[in-house]
C-alpha cells in the first residue's frame, strides 16, 4: 500500500487531540522538563517556512523526553499586540481583535498541521485581558518600587502618522511606513529602570547555559565601562559634566562636544553670537534618527558655540565648545571632552574645525598624522604633569584619585544601556494602570480593578498633536482619584509589545489561575525554564527585558529562582533558494501549507532537522526535500520485509545500540541532522541484510520525535501497544556499542589484496599470522623478501616485501 501522508497525518492528529498525551501536569511526581520556544506574533502572512525549524527542533527534545518519562511542558501561545495588526486595522477599519482573532486561528491551524506536541490547553494570547490583568499587575509593582517613571524625552515623530516611532521604524529620516518626514520632538515617557538591574544581568550570565555568542551579545548590550565623572567649568559659570573611560588623557582635552538638544544652548541664548546657526543645526540634527547620528564612518558636523568657551580643570586652559549631532542627549551627561590626539573620532573632528591636537600618551606615530589609541603598556604619559612617565594603566587611577581630591570629579561605572522606554501613544497595547490627580499625582489603580480593558474607539488613528487615540475617549480617561477622590484622568498611552513577552514563560506554568500569575506550587515545580530556544535578534530586546522582570520578580518574592531559563540556544535562518533571506520583496517565501499538502508534514520536519547545522543559516532546496520524503517512503516500504523476531539479531546488534546511543545524544543537542544520518545509514543496513521486528520497532521508535506521525501509523501496523508517541524511549548498553569482531584490509607492497575478519581485540601478530594464511597473499609474496609487517589494529594489514 503506497504511503498517503494526508490520510495518516491528519488521522494521527486527530487521536493525539483526543488522548490528550501532550498535556503537562501540574503537581506530577514525575521529573518536570519545560522546553520553550518564542511566541509568535500571529500577522496576516501567516507561517513562513523559516517558523517550523525552531519549533521542530524543541519539539524533538520534548517528544523524546516524555518517552522517557518526564512530565514535559511544551506550550505555545500568542504575541498578539503590535502596530502592524493596528496598523490593518486603521487601513481596512476592522477591530484589531477582530484581527487578531483571524490571524491566530491561521497561525494554530498551520501549527498543528506539522503535529508539533504542544500543550494546547495551555494555549496564552497577550490580547486576552485575563492575561493582561497580570502585565499589569507586573507593571503596579515597578511602579510601586520606584522602577517605572515618567520623563520628558526626545523621540522620533512622524510629522504625517503624527505618532512616535521607534528606531527601527525611521528609515532614511522618513517614516517607514507612509515615508514622511521624521522629526526629533520632545515628550514625557513611561521609562523602566532597567539600568538598576545592569550589573546583575551581566554577572548572572555565569550561573546560566547559553551559547556564547547570546552571552557576548548581551555583554556587550549592556555595555559596563569603568572610568570617571569629570567636572568642567564654563565661561559662564555653569558646570558640565563628562563621563570618560580615559581620565588619564584630560591634560589632551582640547575642546568639547555637547548634544545639539543640550538644555546649556538655550540657557546661553543671549550669550551666543551664532545661536541662529545652532539652532538651524539643531533643527537639523533632528531629522535624523539616533543610528544615523552616532554612525561611526559619517561625516563629521557642528557648530563652534561663539561666545561661551569651557575650562579644562586640570590645566586651567579655555577650550572651545561645540555642539554635535553625535553627541546625544540621552546617553551619558549629553557632553564628552575630547581629546583628539588619543581618539579616532575625535582626531577627525579635530582635523576638520582646526582644533589642537596635544599629545599626552607617547609610543605611537606622529599625532598630528593619526590617533595614537593603544591603552595597554606600550603607552607612556607625557605633557601631564603629575602624571608624565607613568603606563595608562597606572596613569588611570592616579588621575581620580587626584580629581577626587580636588572635588571635581570621581570615579564611575557606566553602562550603555539606556533605561527601557515604555511606553506607546498607541490603541493595541495593555492600557498603562495609572490615573493623573492634580493634588496625588501619579496614582495606580486599585488592584482589585485588574484588568483595565481597552474600551471601544471609533478611530485608532492617533490624535493630531499625537497622543494615543484612547486620548480622544474621555468618558473613559476621566475618572476619580483612588487615593483622594477627586476628579483624575486615566493614563492614554499603552505599553508595547515587548511587556506582554516579558513574562509569558510564567503564566504557561499555570494559565488558568484567576488569583495569582501562576501559583507558588506551579512555580516551584517548574521553574526555571529548562530549554529556552530562540533567534538571536531577539538576545537584547526581548531577552534582556524577560531576565529583568523575572529579577524583579525574584526580589519581590514572587518566583523562586535569579534567572528566568537555565538554557538559551538560536536557531539559524532558512534562507531563500538564492541564498538571501526570505522575503515577499524578493519574491522567495516559501509557504510551508504548500510543502506540507504536497510531501507531508513529517518530509518538511525532516528536512528542516536534515539541511545544516541548526545554529547556522541554510538556503531553502527542492530537490533535497524529495530526498527526505523518498527516504520515509522507504520507512513504509521496508514494513512489507519484516521478519519475526523478538530481540536484535546477531548481525545488527551493534548497530542497534550504536545508533540507539547516536540518536539519543544528537538529539539532546540539537544535532538532528547527524541523528537523521545515521536512521538513514540504519535503513540502509535493513534492505542489504533483513530486519526483524524487533529492530524495526526499535528503528520506529527512534524515528519518532522527527516524523511523528508515519511511525505512529507503522506502530500500529505492526502490532505495538498504545501510542508511540508515550511509548519507552530504547535503551543501549555501552559495550554492545563497540564491534566484537572488526574487518581489515590486507594489502602486499600497498596493494589490496583481500580481507580478514579478526577478534576487534586480537594483538598484532594474529593478524599478521591471518593475513599470511590468506591463499591471495601467499601468491603475492611467494619467492619474495619480507622486509617489513605493518599492522594499523582494525584496519589495515600492511605486508611490504622485495
Amino acid at each position: 500500500m503506497k504511503y498517503d501522508h494526508k490520510l495518516v497525518e491528519k488521522k494521527w492528529q486527530d487521536i493525539w487531540d483526543e488522548a490528550h498525551c501532550f498535556e503537562a501536569e501540574n503537581g506530577s511526581q514525575k521529573q518536570k522538563f519545560y522546553a520553550l520556544v518564542e511566541f509568535p506574533y500571529p500577522s496576516g502572512q501567516g507561517l513562513h517556512v523559516g517558523h517550523p525549524r525552531s519549533y521542530t527542533a524543541l519539539d524533538i527534545v520534548a517528544r523524546k523526553k516524555r518517552m522517557q518519562g518526564y512530565n514535559v511542558l511544551y506550550p505555545m501561545g500568542w504575541d498578539a499586540f503590535g502596530l502592524p495588526t493596528e496598523n490593518f486595522a486603521i487601513k481596512n477599519h476592522i477591530h484589531p481583535a477582530e484581527v487578531t482573532k483571524k490571524n491566530v486561528a491561521r497561525f494554530k491551524g498551520q501549527l498543528k498541521s506539522l503535529g508539533l506536541s504542544f500543550d494546547w490547553s495551555r494555549e496564552i494570547n497577550t490580547t486576552d485581558p485575563n492575561y493582561y490583568k497580570w502585565t499589569q499587575w507586573i507593571f503596579l509593582q515597578l511602579f510601586k518600587k520606584g522602577l517605572a517613571y515618567k520623563k520628558e524625552m526626545s523621540v522620533n515623530w512622524c510629522t504625517s502618522c503624527k505618532c512616535v516611532l521607534a528606531n527601527e521604524e525611521v528609515v532614511n529620516g522618513v517614516c517607514e511606513r507612509c515615508g514622511s518626514e521624521v522629526v526629533h520632538k520632545t515628550k514625557s515617557q513611561w521609562m523602566l529602570a532597567i539600568t538598576k538591574y545592569a550589573q546583575r544581568l551581566i554577572d548572572d550570565l555565569d550561573e546560566v547555559d547559553f551559547i556564547e555568542r547570546v552571552k557576548v551579545q548581551q555583554r556587550n548590550w549592556i555595555g559596563r565601562s569603568t572610568g570617571a565623572e569629570v567636572d568642567f567649568k564654563t565661561t559662564e559659570g555653569d558646570t558640565l559634566t563628562v563621563y570618560t573611560t580615559r581620565p588619564d588623557t584630560l591634560f589632551g582635552a582640547t575642546y568639547m562636544v555637547i548634544s545639539p538638544e543640550h538644555p546649556a544652548v538655550e540657557k546661553w541664548a543671549d550669550k551666543l553670537k551664532n545661536i541662529d546657526a545652532v539652532r538651524a543645526y539643531r533643527e537639523e540634527a533632528a531629522r535624523k534618527s539616533d543610528f544615523e547620528r552616532t554612525e561611526l564612518n559619517k561625516d563629521k558636523t557642528g557648530v563652534k558655540l561663539d561666545g561661551v568657551a569651557a575650562i579644562n580643570p586640570v590645566n586651567g586652559r579655555e577650550i572651545p565648545i561645540f555642539v554635535s549631532d553625535y553627541v546625544l542627549m540621552g546617553y551619558g551627561t549629553g557632553a564628552i571632552m575630547a581629546v583628539p590626539a588619543h581618539d579616532d573620532r575625535d582626531w577627525e573632528f579635530a582635523k576638520k574645525f582646526g582644533c589642537e591636537i596635544i599629545e599626552v600618551v607617547s609610543g605611537g606615530e606622529d599625532v598630528q598624522k593619526a590617533a595614537f589609541t593603544a591603552k595597554d603598556e606600550t603607552g607612556i604619559l607625557v605633557n601631564s604633569d603629575f602624571l608624565n612617565g607613568k603606563t595608562v594603566k597606572d596613569a588611570i587611577p592616579a588621575m581620580i584619585a587626584w580629581l577626587e581630591e580636588k572635588g571635581i570629579g570621581h570615579a564611575k561605572v557606566q553602562y550603555k544601556l539606556r533605561d527601557w522606554v515604555f511606553s506607546r501613544q498607541r490603541y493595541w497595547g495593555e492600557p498603562i494602570p495609572l490615573v493623573y490627580c492634580e493634588k496625588c499625582g501619579w496614582v495606580p489603580i486599585p488592584e482589585d480593578q485588574l484588568p483595565l480593558t481597552l474600551p471601544d474607539v471609533e478611530s485608532y488613528e492617533p490624535t493630531e498633536n499625537g497622543e494615543s487615540p484612547l486620548a480622544k475617549m474621555t468618558d473613559w480617561v476621566n475618572t476619580t482619584c483612588p487615593c483622594c477622590g477627586g476628579p483624575a484622568k486615566r493614563e492614554t498611552d499603552t505599553m508595547p509589545q515587548w511587556a506582554g513577552s516579558s513574562w509569558y514563560f510564567l503564566r504557561y506554568m499555570d494559565p488558568h489561575n484567576d488569583k495569582a500569575l501562576a501559583s507558588k506550587e506551579a512555580l516551584e515545580y517548574w521553574s526555571p525554564v529548562d530549554w529556552y530556544n530562540g533567534g538571536m535578534e531577539h538576545t537584547t530586546l526581548h531577552l534582556l527585558y524577560s531576565r529583568f522582570w523575572h529579577k524583579f520578580l525574584y526580589d519581590i518574592g514572587v518566583v523562586p529562582t535569579k534567572e528566568p531559563y537555565a538554557k538559551r540556544t538560536s536557531h539559524g535562518m532558512i534562507l531563500g533558494e538564492n541564498g538571501e533571506k526570505m522575503s515577499k520583496s524578493r519574491g522567495n517565501v516559501v509557504n510551508p501549507d504548500e510543502i506540507v499538502d504536497t510531501y507531508g508534514a513529517d518530509t518538511m520536519r525532516l528536512y528542516e532537522m536534515f539541511i545544516g547545522d541548526f545554529e547556522k543559516a541554510a538556503p531553502w532546496s527542492p530537490k533535497s526535500i524529495k530526498g527526505c520524503r523518498r527516504f520515509l517512503e522507504r520507512v513504509w516500504g521496508l514494513a512489507e520485509k519484516v521478519q519475526e523476531g523478538e530481540e536484535y539479531s546477531k548481525q545488527h546488534e551493534v548497530l542497534m545500540h550504536r545508533t540507539i546511543k547516536k540518536v539519543g545524544e544528537d538529539a539532546d543537542n540539537l544535532k538532528a541532522n547527524t541523528a537523521i544520518a545515521a536512521l538513514m545509514t540504519m535503513l540502509n543496513e535493513f534492505y542489504d541484510k533483513g530486519v526483524n521486528k524487533a529492530e524495526y520497532m526499535t528503528f520506529l521508535t527512534l524515528l519518532n520525535p522527527f516524523a511523528p506521525h508515519i511511525t505512529e501509523e507503522l506502530w500500529q501496523q505492526m502490532g505495538g501497544e498504545g501510542l508511540l508517541s508515550v511509548a519507552p524511549w530504547p535503551v543501549y548498553e555501552e559495550a554492545k556499542t563497540v564491534e566484537d569482531t572488526v574487518e581489515m584490509a590486507v594489502q602486499v607492497n600497498g596493494k589490496l589484496k583481500c580481507t580478514i575478519k579478526l577478534p576487534a581485540d586480537c594483538d598484532k601478530q594474529v593478524a599478521i599470522d591471518t593475513a599470511l594464511a590468506e591463499e591471495k597473499v601467499q601468491n603475492a609474496i611467494a619467492g619474495k623478501e619480507m622486509v617489513k609487517q605493518i599492522v594499523v589494529p582494525g584496519k589495515i594489514v600492511n605486508l611490504v616485501v622485495r
